[in-house]
């Protein structure tokens, strides 16, 4: 299992047109994703004081994009990246974070 925290109207979206997109995506060319024991790093460095925020449990098995795990030089780590969209059969569960 992979993570992916993200804000609710992003997620909802995503329910609307059928697949995930995060920015980064775009940005970047892939979307960030953690592992299990990241997670909570992840929202102290990125978000910090934001609300109507939601985690996101993907089955990496199910997920028809590619996964790699990339090295992040800022916090020393390999993190799980999805190089294209998440399809939502993937998203096997979607917790409200606050």
């Amino acid at each position: 299992m992979i993570y992916h925290v993200t804000d609710n109207d992003a997620w909802e979206k995503a329910l609307n047109i059928g697949y995930y997109a995060d920015p980064s995506l775009e940005k970047e060319g892939f979307i960030h994703m953690s592992k299990e024991n990241q997670v909570e790093g992840v929202l102290e460095r990125y978000f910090k004081n934001r609300t109507n925020l939601v985690k996101l449990h993907v089955d990496e098995t199910l997920l028809q994009s590619e996964l790699r795990y990339d090295w992040s030089p800022s916090v020393q780590e390999e993190f799980p990246h999805v190089y294209g969209t998440i399809n939502l059969n993937a998203v096997v569960k979607v917790d409200v974070l606050n």
